[in-house]
């Protein structure tokens, strides 16, 4: 778009964290800007408009504390329908919790879960020789079993669920 060739070209820095907070949480030209700036406080209500036709009353109904993790309960309602939401508290000023390991990108071995869901059973431990298709871990998922076997073959060099 002209516009954003424009920002850019005015304000280089502002427009690349833009775009990146665009990319990771989506487009926010649906709230005003009070809104997205400051939030909503407990009894207050908002209208968001997703489209024509399509627009959301969202009203706060209750804030927790911040929890020993830095989390907050959000009690609210759209249009009229109750919904909670756990959210972290960046401003509560608790360190984030250590990252969860995540399967290596770039490495034929490294594996991770196809889908979110819960772990029934390990198959293997840490030294365990494995051929390709071997059953690793069983997961379940809403009713549904599904197995995750060896992409390669070779010795596991870790386990972690």
């Amino acid at each position: 778009r002209d516009v954003d060739v424009m920002s850019h070209a005015l304000y280089p820095g502002v427009f690349d964290e833009y775009m990146e907070h665009k990319t990771e949480f989506g487009a926010v030209n649906h709230m005003d800007t009070r809104t997205f700036l400051t939030g909503i406080k407990v009894g207050e209500e908002v209208e968001v408009s997703l489209e024509p036709g399509k627009r959301l009353v969202i009203k706060l109904v209750s804030l927790s504390e911040a929890d020993k993790d830095g989390f907050v309960n959000l009690q609210f309602e759209m249009n009229g329908t109750p919904r909670s939401v756990s959210v972290k508290d960046k401003s509560a000023g608790i360190e984030d919790a250590p990252a969860r390991p995540k399967a290596l990108a770039g490495v034929a071995g490294s594996i991770g879960a196809p889908m979110p869901g819960v772990v029934l059973e390990t198959k293997v431990r840490k030294g365990d020789r494995v051929k390709v298709g071997d059953p690793l871990v069983s997961l379940s998922a809403m009713k549904m079993e599904t197995m995750v076997g060896a992409p390669v073959s070779g010795i596991v060099d870790r386990v972690v669920v």
